[in-house]
């Protein structure tokens, strides 16, 4: 009999980078993120450096290695910096390897008890495409700011956070070909279901396109869409990505904020890039989603795309590139009512994509 498999949401996502200690300043001097915990040298740990950031209920973990041969500068060298781990929180993560393992997952991480003045948290890993992961974290009763081996950080806040709530979904990109074998993977494993297919009509331009397939845990706390490459008459932004991260990873994850309009305001004061979207999209926009609780104006203003579908409607808008490779991007993201992805708006943001790419000479 197959071991269960209960994911009650995201945990948290690990980035690996170059830098962690200039990385873990911008989020928290750009996008007002807490430093609550941290993990180095200060600490007893040797190897690397991690700094533990939470706003709302998103909790980023940016590591660098200290030696040339850790692990994390290897990632690193190959990847860019770049995400390493989507962990998940579990009811019981030895009890989520067993069965991802009986299931056909490979393991990353056996499952490991680590104990502090705390508490306990027990964390296992499975692998998924590319060099990434994903950890099973269960932390019930634990009252750490973080894990056991690291502390509290005593540091003051850079800046107001700007309302940022949750993780709303994980993009991954893939090899030509991969995706239904990854789409197949993450209902076989994670006990996910199919939520949508998107093929190359649904998202192209006259010169690229692509295909994606979104998989959730049927309520929303977990949603995983994964991209792979169309036939077109140029260079998609996923063959882009896949050959400046030099293979599949993660491509963005999705932020959620009850105010996008104050969020992405307070961003763009702070100096955040986004995507352009040219003024002439939301006459379209207007006429195709009707009214909305927002003004029209704003959104113009700020570049937020909208869309409809049957259950409401959602804003969103999408940062540039994180890291001088054109590899990880936030999408940040304002659900009112609508369970999508933003249909409506593949065009649009495609054709922004697409001229971000031609400005790096990638297109």
């Amino acid at each position: 009999m197959t071991s269960p498999l209960t994911i009650r949401g995201y945990d948290g996502v690990e980035f690996w980078v170059g830098n962690a200690k200039q990385a873990a300043h911008v989020y928290r001097s750009v996008f007002g993120f807490r430093l609550a915990a941290y993990a180095g040298p200060e600490t007893g740990v040797r190897d690397r450096a991690s700094y533990v950031l939470q706003q709302g209920d998103l909790r980023f973990v940016f590591t660098s290695g200290l030696r040339a041969d850790h692990d994390v500068v290897r990632h690193q060298a190959r990847h860019g910096d770049g995400i390493h781990d989507v962990a998940f929180e579990v009811t019981d993560a030895e009890q989520a390897h067993a069965a991802a393992v009986e299931r056909g997952a490979r393991t990353a991480c056996e499952p490991e008890r680590r104990e502090d003045a705390h508490g306990v948290v027990v964390v296992s890993a499975i692998e998924t495409y590319g060099d990434t992961i994903h950890s099973f974290v269960q932390r019930d009763g634990y009252a750490g700011p973080y894990l056991p081996g690291y502390e509290p950080a005593d540091a003051p806040m850079l800046a107001p956070p700007v309302g940022l709530t949750a993780i709303d979904h994980v993009v991954g990109n893939v090899e030509v070909g991969a995706m239904d074998d990854w789409a197949a993977f993450y209902e076989r494993i994670l006990g996910l279901t199919p939520f949508h297919h998107f093929t190359d009509e649904d998202i192209s331009t006259e010169y690229s396109a692509l295909m994606s397939k979104v998989l959730w845990d049927g309520v929303g706390n977990v949603r995983m869409p994964i991209n792979e490459p169309a036939e077109g008459r140029r260079r998609s932004q996923i063959e882009e990505y896949l050959d400046a991260h030099d293979g599949p990873g993660v491509q963005h994850l999705a932020l959620a904020t009850d105010d996008i309009v104050t969020t992405v305001r307070a961003l763009r004061d702070r100096g955040l890039g986004f995507l352009d979207v040219p003024h002439e999209y939301y006459a379209e926009a207007r006429r195709r989603v009707g009214e909305v609780d927002h003004a029209w104006n704003d959104l113009a203003e700020l570049g937020i795309l909208v869309d409809r579908d049957d259950a409401g409607y959602l804003l969103q808008i999408f940062t540039e590139p994180l890291q001088d490779r054109p590899t990880v991007f936030l999408e940040l993201i304002q659900r009112e009512g609508a369970t999508g992805f933003g249909a409506g708006n593949f065009k649009a943001l495609f054709a922004a994509v697409e001229r971000a790419q031609r400005e790096r000479g990638n297109l």
